[in-house]
């Protein structure tokens, strides 16, 4: 159809929100953008992470690339990493990747002296740029045990041994390795329309209710103790099992419930590895899809956007 226009207004309502944690609906949208919300958050939203690792002394058990690899994975704090520069598009430091544009750079030493094993962690990395450190996991006061606010074990030290290393951290993106991703993970599921025939309901004696009800593996479907009627306590727990509506078809009575997942309504989980919050890993998200359509998106006077056709038209916003 000449000149239609696909344009749509998604819509975020945001159900519950922490730091580490958030969950919220996305709605008048299909599923290709709610899709492409998720993997952009999990592979393109971008962070800082351990890159180069200098060691100057490892006397521990741990070879050099052991240590090396286990500093690459510790998730450091990342807010202004959508303002840093990738190394290899830095003009400050010729791509070298050791700038303070595009790097931050941390120093760990330590060095055990007594007879009690000495856990080396996180908290021994000394960083360069108070914005950019390890991600801190514990909630724990600060009078409460130290053992529950050491931070993540790099490797332990006997008496005698020592670790000493310089590390440069850098700008990436989870697509081109897993340390660079924000997201522990990032789910989303279609809402759920549940309609109960009331009618074939009514039909059925209170042991069948209960029986169909308990057909359910999740708890999705209840009776009311007052009036004994079959009732929806929470339509996101069910799984599209399918198992209700095998167990009304094996009793009889096919069409007792009907289950659709609306197609424009998506109910997303996000989980954080605290490198990004929950909620600024989602308003990057969307900024990161929106430069990708701005690089597809052809110019308004663009002649060669007529040679698309409709895709043409949709590409210019019309």
């Amino acid at each position: 159809m000449e000149g239609a226009s696909y344009q749509r207004f998604p819509e975020i309502k945001i159900r519950e929100m922490r730091d580490d944690f958030m969950k919220f609906e996305l709605r008048k949208t299909d599923s290709s953008m709610a899709n492409a919300l998720r993997r952009v958050m999990i592979a393109e939203v971008p962070t800082v992470a351990v890159d180069l690792v200098e060691i100057e002394v490892n006397s521990s058990v741990l070879n050099d690339e052991f240590i090396a690899h286990r500093l690459g994975l510790i998730p450091l704090t990342s807010e202004r990493a959508m303002a840093m520069r990738f190394s290899r598009d830095c003009d400050a430091c010729d791509g070298d990747g050791q700038c303070e544009y595009c790097s931050v750079e941390f120093h760990l030493r330590a060095k055990c002296i007594g007879d009690q094993t000495l856990d080396v962690t996180s908290k021994d990395l000394l960083s360069s740029d108070h914005t950019v450190t390890p991600v801190d996991f514990s909630e724990a006061p600060a009078t409460e045990d130290a053992t529950d606010n050491r931070g993540i074990i790099i490797v332990k030290l006997r008496k005698g041994q020592e670790l000493k290393l310089r590390a440069i951290a850098r700008k990436g993106i989870g697509k081109d390795h897993a340390k660079w991703s924000p997201a522990a993970t990032v789910t989303f599921m279609y809402e759920p329309e549940i309609l109960i025939n009331d009618d074939l309901m009514e039909s059925l004696s209170l042991e069948q209710k209960k029986d169909w009800v308990e057909s359910s593996p999740t708890k999705v479907f209840d009776i009311d103790p007052n009036t004994q009627q079959v009732v929806v306590v929470d339509p996101e727990a069910y799984t599209y099992d399918d198992e209700v509506i095998k167990k009304a078809e094996a009793m009889g009575k096919s069409g007792l419930v009907e289950i659709y997942p609306k197609e424009d309504s998506f109910i997303f989980t996000v989980e954080s590895t605290g490198a990004v919050k929950a909620p600024l890993l989602l308003l990057n998200a969307i900024e990161v899809l929106k430069q990708k359509l701005d690089a597809v998106r052809l110019p308004e006077d663009s002649v060669d956007a007529d040679d698309f056709g409709e895709l043409g038209a949709h590409m210019r916003g019309g």
